[in-house]
Parts: C-alpha cells; sequence; structure tokens
C-alpha cells in the first residue's frame, strides 16, 4: 500500500464534478476521484478547520467508532472497477481489526477527521496509468470551495420546525 495525503480538491472542467486529488508522501504520485458536492463539502471544512455547532455524519461516525471502544486507524482506497473506486475504513476494537467498506470520499473525510493515514492499493495508481482516461482539472476549484467555505454561516444550517 502506498501512504497517501489531501493534496486538495478541484472541480472537472467538463463535468464541474469536485475531484479530490492525493498525492503520495513524495509528491511523485497523484490520484484524482471524482466525488460528490456534499462528500468534497464534508472534506473542505476539515481541511480548512471549519468548527460547527452540530456534528456532521463523519462526526458522528468517528464518535461513534470511538464511543465502542474502536479506534480509525486506516483508510484504503483498495480498487478500481469500471470507473468507480472502492474503498475500506480499518478500525481495531481492543485485538480485533474491522474492515468496513466504505467510498473514497467518506473514507477520506473519516481519515481526515481521525488523524488516521490514507492508504492507496499500487494496483489502482497502475489502473490509472494503464490508458484509462486522465482528468481535466480546473485550476480554479480551490477558490471555488474557498468562496463556498467564507460564505457559510452555521445558523443557516438549523432545523426549523
Amino acid at each position: 500500500m502506498i501512504e497517501m495525503k489531501v493534496f486538495g480538491l478541484a472541480l472537472d472542467e467538463d463535468t464541474q464534478a469536485p475531484v479530490l486529488i492525493l498525492k503520495d508522501l513524495e509528491d511523485k504520485l497523484t490520484l484524482p476521484i471524482w466525488i460528490g458536492a456534499m462528500e468534497a463539502m464534508a472534506i473542505s471544512l476539515t481541511l480548512n478547520d471549519v468548527k460547527l455547532p452540530r456534528p456532521m455524519t463523519h462526526d458522528l461516525l468517528l464518535s461513534a467508532i470511538g464511543l465502542m471502544g474502536g479506534t480509525v486507524k486506516t483508510v484504503s482506497v483498495t480498487h478500481l472497477s469500471e470507473g468507480t473506486f472502492y474503498a475500506a475504513v480499518s478500525v481495531e476494537q481492543g485485538d480485533k481489526t474491522l474492515q468496513i467498506d466504505a467510498r473514497p470520499s467518506d473514507a477520506v473525510a473519516l481519515a481526515l477527521r481521525a488523524g488516521a493515514s490514507i492508504l492507496v492499493d499500487p494496483a489502482v495508481i497502475a489502473s490509472l496509468a494503464e490508458g484509462k482516461p486522465k482528468p481535466v482539472i480546473a485550476s480554479d476549484g480551490d477558490d471555488k470551495w474557498t468562496d463556498i467555505l467564507e460564505s457559510y454561516n452555521p445558523g443557516d444550517n438549523k432545523y426549523k420546525m
């Protein structure tokens, strides 16, 4: 497995879909993963150290894992099949290690909150190098997420009855 870090978020110029950019620790390998807007926001909040008054889903999951005696140790992007990335969250609970199936975006959002390592199977990188389509990433993608976060008001998301 190759340890990677979150390099940032960008937008695909063609589809305007968010793209999570992972890079290896030596900055030699790059892995783009197309994700949903909500997952991009969850990752962006953590990357920008934005604190919310109430827990988001990934915060809730991390808290629940901890309350059940578990610790998120690593998340792994395990394979790529028909254009879809797959991941697993490795949770240590006592003397057991549990592998929980996850989408890469959710796994990374959880890893960032837990301070866990992000791993990628070398076969995933190799499959992208074998002629699979490469992403077209807008250079101004980071600005869009910064603008969204700067205009964010936690009071706007309170539940109203």
